[in-house]
């Protein structure tokens, strides 16, 4: 694929810039020789919109990382501290990292963890600090840059991002949280986060994500890569509201080894067009792994969102779940699969999908897809789908609420269950942003 903004020059720019080792920037230069024979997917939402031609795809902020958000330029420091990012950091957090368009410009762990040995930086630290543990798990057997056309380019221009690792044996019990912000007008972000959790130990990560709203095409293409050794837990959460005019085609995959588990779960409001499934790879027996999706689609959005689940061990769990609202001509969609290998016996997975539509003018799909080549593995599957009872809104006015306090109630019904999953002040967060898309869209 030809466009004029992405080509050999910019990959090589990106890898100088940050200074990265040899093999970082061989894989960069393989990537992007695949993103040019490479052509755009004929499936899923059009992306016809999608103007490449226009989008900026590396805008370094110029400033250096800091540990102190008081050395972090005035106006950048004030765009996160309207996020609650930094309050969120004193309260509760086990560390922080904010990125601004291309590059991190905080970042800080809890003395506490650091002693125990956990590792928390800016994936473009990393490579340089950590670089055998960066080489052997970086978009090699988890997300290969060969998965499909925006992995590609995402592997040839990725730029800041999360590493962490968490030592055999520790549970680290206050969260980790990155913030990414695409400030500017036609820009791209390609974020990486690479979470090793080792032998026996526990982590739960947080991604924010959020960008303003402009009349031209903005693309977000990040990667995330799980790898959950034996015994370990990882928790994901990510909470994604980007501006109505980015076009979020993101990769989130998960390795999942002997008797570990992996939980995502995902809240998607904003953005025009999402695609979006996490995946899971039980590749040791007993793994297991549960997939939550929190979807509203509104005026001029399409949410092609699910997860899959590869289930290639005796005894594996899996539990996909995916709740959606749709309003005013939003589009609805679930796309998911789920697989059993050959080895798989005694495995079992279950998927339910639940759709509410708000209006008649509003829509909502699904599309599971199943392949089982296992003896004695099981699955269930349930999806429904349901408007809003005028019954419903007519008892909630009779006791004295006004018809859109009603459906409020309503839809907070509906997602409450998967939304108590959050600690408090994201589950806070998320009910606040789906309040403002109610009224809003």
């Amino acid at each position: 694929m030809k466009i004029a903004g992405i080509n050999e020059a910019l990959v090589r720019r990106i890898s100088r810039e940050k200074n990265e080792p040899d093999w970082m920037l061989e894989r960069r230069l393989e990537a992007f020789s695949l993103w040019e024979r490479a052509t755009l997917p004929n499936w899923g939402p059009k992306l016809d919109q999608l103007d490449l031609e226009k989008i900026s795809f590396y805008i370094d902020p110029a400033i250096s990382e800091k540990d102190r958000w008081e050395e972090v330029p005035k106006e950048i420091a004030e765009t996160f501290e309207k996020l609650g990012i930094p309050k969120a950091e004193r309260d509760y957090l086990g560390g922080v990292g904010a990125q601004y368009d291309s590059g991190m410009v905080y970042h800080k762990i809890k003395e506490s963890l650091a002693k125990k040995g956990v590792i928390f930086e800016n994936m473009d630290t990393a490579v340089q600090k950590y670089e055998d543990l960066v080489k052997k798990y970086f978009m090699t057997n988890c997300v290969p840059a060969k998965d499909h056309v925006f992995t590609m380019l995402h592997g040839a221009l990725w730029s800041g991002g999360t590493f962490i690792y968490v030592p055999k044996g520790v549970k680290v019990s206050m969260p980790l949280q990155a913030y990414f912000r695409m400030n500017k007008k036609d820009s791209a972000q390609f974020e990486h986060t690479l979470i090793i959790a080792d032998e026996d130990s526990a982590v739960f990560y947080i991604e924010g994500c959020s960008a303003p709203r402009y009349e031209s095409s903005s693309l977000h293409a990040g990667c995330v890569e799980l790898f959950a050794l034996p015994n370990a837990n990882i928790r994901y959460a990510s909470i994604e509201n980007w501006s109505k005019n980015t076009f979020n085609l993101n990769t989130k995959k998960a390795i999942v080894y002997e008797k570990a588990s992996v939980e995502w779960l995902n809240g998607n409001m904003g953005s025009g067009v999402t695609m979006l499934y996490p995946s899971s790879v039980l590749i040791g027996e007993e793994a297991k792994s549960e997939s939550l999706s929190i979807v509203f689609a509104g005026k001029d959005q399409i949410q092609d969102t699910g997860a899959k689940s590869i289930h290639l061990a005796q005894n594996t769990t899996s539990i996909i779940r995916s709740k959606s609202i749709s309003k005013d001509s939003g589009v609805a969609i679930y796309r998911g699969f789920v697989e059993f290998g050959k080895r798989a016996a005694g495995s079992s997975a279950s998927v339910l999908c639940e759709a509410m539509l708000l209006d008649k003018d509003s829509a909502s799909f699904t599309y599971p897809a199943f392949k089982d080549n296992s003896a004695s593995s099981k699955i269930t599957h349930e999806a429904k789908t349901g408007a809003v009872k005028e019954e419903e809104v007519f008892y909630l006015k009779s006791r004295g609420l006004s018809e859109r306090e009603g459906i409020r109630l309503l839809v907070g019904g509906f997602f409450g269950p998967a939304i108590g999953a959050l600690p408090l002040e994201y589950a806070l967060e998320l009910n606040r942003l789906i309040t403002l898309e109610l009224d809003n869209v």
